[in-house]
C-alpha cells in the first residue's frame, strides 16, 4: 500500500506532499460527502488551502506566490484528490486556467492587478473556452469580439465553466473571434469581471459528479470592457490557451493519480477490514490481485506525470508527454474506481464511501481538458501518423 509519499522526492516536496495529506485527511475529508450530497461549494475548505498558499505554489513571490513550482501544484493536488475530487479541481482551475493565463501572457499591469490575489486564493478567476458547439474542436468558436471607441463588445456563450460563479470569483477569460486572417478566424483571450454588465451566469449545473466544484453556463450580451482587457497578443489566443492545456494536462493526470491511489488505500483497507468466508477479504487472491493491478496502475500514471512534469520545468518539448500522462492517469483513476467499488460490494454502491464518489467523479477526467481521443489523437501526431 503506497501511503508514504516516494523517496526519491526532495525534501521541499517531501514536506510539502505531507503538508497537504494532513489538511486533507483534516479538514478536507471530514466536510466531503456533506458538500458532495448538498452540491455546496466548500468556502472553509477554498480558505484553508489559501492560507496553506496553495493557490500561488508555482508563482513567483513578487507577484503573492510561494516562489514553488508546476510540480509542487501537481503534489498538492495528488493528496487531494486522493479524498476529494471536487476540492482538487477548483485548485487546478483556479492556478491553471485561472491565474496562469494572466501570468504567462498578461502585461505587467495585468499581472499586478490580477495575480496576488489569485495566488492568495481570496480570489478566484475561470476559463471561458469551451461552447454548445465548440468543445474538442475550439477552432469552430463562434462568441465575437468587437472593438467599438477603444472597448471590446462582446457577445456569445461559454458552458461548462468551472469556478465562473462563486462568491470569490473575480473574473473569467474568455476566447472569442475577433476577426479574420487568411488562415481562417482570428481567436483573442479578453479579460471580462465579474458583474459586467451583460456578462450572465446561468444558474450550476447539476452534474454526475464533482458535485462540490463550481460549474456554470455564460452568456455576454453586448458585454463591454476596456481594449486593455486583451490578454497576450491579439490572435494568439487560441494558440496560447494550447499551451495552457498542455500544462493543465499533466495537472489533471496529478489529480488523476490522487483519485487512483485514493481508491487503492481506501481497498487496502477495506481488505484488511472485511470478514468473508472465515479471513478478511484481502486473503483470497481474487480481492488481493484486483487491488495489486490498482496500485501497479497508479504508480505507472504517476512516472507518466512527474515525467511530464520534469520535461516542462526543464524547458523541453512535452506536448506528448502530458498527453500520455493525462491518458494513462484518466484511465487508472476509472478503472481502480470501478474495481474499488467491486471490492467494496454493495457499500460500495452507498454515497457515504469515498469509493463511491470516485466512481462518479473519475469519469470526467477521461473527458474534461482534452477528452480521451483528443490524447490519443495528440500522440499519434507525435509519432507521425
Amino acid at each position: 500500500m503506497s501511503e508514504t509519499i516516494p523517496s526519491e522526492l526532495p525534501e521541499e516536496y517531501r514536506e510539502l506532499s505531507a503538508t497537504v495529506r494532513d489538511f486533507a485527511e483534516q479538514v478536507v475529508a471530514p466536510v466531503s460527502a456533506q458538500h458532495d450530497r448538498e452540491h455546496s461549494f466548500p468556502y472553509e475548505v477554498v480558505a484553508g488551502m489559501a492560507e496553506l498558499g496553495l493557490f500561488g505554489l508555482p508563482f513567483p513571490e513578487e507577484y503573492g506566490g510561494m516562489g514553488g513550482d508546476y510540480f509542487a501544484l501537481c503534489l498538492a493536488l495528488e493528496e487531494l484528490a486522493k479524498v476529494d475530487q471536487s476540492v482538487a479541481i477548483t485548485l487546478e482551475a483556479g492556478v491553471s486556467l485561472g491565474a496562469m493565463p494572466i501570468f504567462r501572457f498578461g502585461t505587467e499591469e495585468q499581472k499586478q492587478r490580477w495575480l496576488p490575489s489569485l495566488a492568495a486564493g481570496t480570489q478566484l478567476g475561470g476559463f471561458g473556452l469551451t461552447e454548445p458547439d465548440a468543445g474538442s474542436d475550439a477552432g469552430r468558436t463562434r462568441t465575437t469580439a468587437r472593438l467599438d471607441g477603444g472597448e471590446w463588445v462582446i457577445n456569445g456563450s461559454k458552458q461548462f465553466i468551472t469556478n465562473s460563479g462563486t462568491d470569490i470569483t473575480a473574473f473569467v477569460t474568455v476566447t472569442a473571434v475577433t476577426g479574420e486572417t487568411e488562415r481562417g478566424k482570428e481567436i483573442s483571450t479578453i479579460i471580462v469581471p465579474s458583474g459586467t454588465p451583460g456578462f450572465v451566469v446561468a444558474p450550476p449545473y447539476d452534474k454526475v459528479g464533482w458535485n462540490a466544484s463550481d460549474t456554470h453556463g455564460l452568456s455576454f450580451d453586448d458585454v463591454r470592457v476596456p481594449e486593455g482587457n486583451l490578454l497576450g497578443e491579439r490572435g494568439r489566443g487560441y494558440a496560447n490557451f494550447l499551451r495552457i492545456l498542455d500544462e493543465g494536462r499533466i495537472a489533471i493526470a496529478a489529480l488523476a493519480v490522487g483519485a487512483a491511489q485514493g481508491c487503492v488505500d481506501d481497498a487496502v483497507r477495506y481488505a484488511k477490514e472485511r470478514q468473508a468466508f472465515g479471513t478478511h477479504i484481502g486473503g483470497h487472491q481474487a480481492i488481493a490481485f484486483k487491488i495489486a493491478r490498482m496500485e501497479a496502475r497508479a504508480q505507472v500514471a504517476r512516472r507518466a506525470y512527474y515525467h511530464a512534469a520534469a520535461l516542462m520545468l526543464a524547458g523541453k518539448p512535452f506536448k506528448q508527454e502530458a498527453a500520455i500522462a493525462k491518458l494513462t492517469a484518466s484511465d487508472a483513476a476509472m478503472d481502480n474506481a470501478r474495481d474499488a467499488t467491486q471490492v467494496f460490494g454493495g457499500n460500495g454502491f452507498m454515497n457515504e464511501y469515498r469509493v463511491a464518489r470516485h466512481y462518479r467523479d473519475s469519469k470526467i477526467l477521461e473527458v474534461g481538458e482534452g477528452t480521451t481521443e483528443v490524447q490519443l489523437m495528440l500522440i499519434a501526431r507525435s509519432l507521425g501518423l
